[in-house]
């Protein structure tokens, strides 16, 4: 449905359906020059609404190469502009601060708001068509440390704390000694005092520092969808300072 009151139909119809409504022309130029990125940017500003935003999304996941579609032409060309702005946020360790604390320090009660109550923000893993998000994160915790065959033995090193969730389900349920980091100020404040509640404090350190800073020798690493936030070219680092904490016969588990 057109901002003028026109309205279009595409495909045979069926299921997943959805309908758009378009109020501002500035849709257009938004997917034009920033392609899908900008279709989102453009729905965050009411420009597009749709009553069933799931059924558009489906709907969009069925047909990736239009979406595909949507990153050339102009949106192509815009790129060389955009340039400055990732040379500017790409990840160094001041950039990463900078990228963290516009992210994850938006406040602990913005993603309470929207996360399960263990405060993961990373994918679960459903066993049944039951399993809530807090049952899906906890079995992904408890997969992560059966497939470490993690113990009481082990002293453990996370790289990205998130809220603590993790840390805390290895130390209570494995009694790992745990040491976990993070970058944001936000993360770091509620996941130390979510330690504390759970009377953790002698199994689990909570540190506000850099990946790339860690020292130390471990016998276990976990990094659940931290990998996605290094950027391409910081990889080959990522990659060897965890060789570097891991102890020779330890074990690591990343999840991407």
């Amino acid at each position: 449905v057109h901002y003028d009151g026109s309205t279009e139909c595409y495909g045979p119809g069926g299921s997943p359906s959805g309908t758009v409504t378009i109020h501002d022309p500035n849709f257009f130029r938004a997917i034009a020059f920033v392609g899908h990125i900008g279709a989102a940017e453009s729905y965050a500003r009411e420009e597009w609404t749709t009553q069933d935003l799931t059924d558009v999304i489906r709907l969009f996941a069925r047909n990736r190469e239009v979406l595909d579609g949507l990153e050339t032409g102009l949106a192509r060309l815009s790129q060389p502009l955009l340039a400055p702005l990732r040379w500017w946020n790409r990840n160094t360790r001041s950039g990463s601060a900078r990228n963290i604390q516009a992210h994850y320090d938006l406040g602990n009660d913005f993603f309470a708001a929207f996360l399960d109550e263990t405060m993961t923000y990373s994918s679960g893993v459903f066993v049944n068509g039951h399993s809530t998000m807090r049952d899906a994160s906890i079995e992904k915790y408890d997969r992560l440390c059966r497939k470490l065959s993690v113990s009481t033995d082990d002293r453990g090193i996370e790289v990205g704390t998130g809220w603590g969730g993790f840390a805390s389900h290895a130390a209570s349920r494995y009694g790992c000694r745990v040491t976990t980091t993070t970058i944001s100020k936000g993360q770091h404040r509620l996941a130390t005092e979510r330690v504390t509640e759970a009377g953790l404090e002698e199994l689990i350190t909570v540190l506000l520092r850099d990946y790339r800073d860690l020292e130390g020798t471990y016998s276990k690493l976990v990094s659940i969808e931290m990998v996605e936030a290094v950027g391409h070219q910081y990889l080959q680092g990522y990659f060897e300072q965890c060789a570097h904490l891991l102890a020779p016969d330890g074990k690591a588990a990343i999840q991407a």
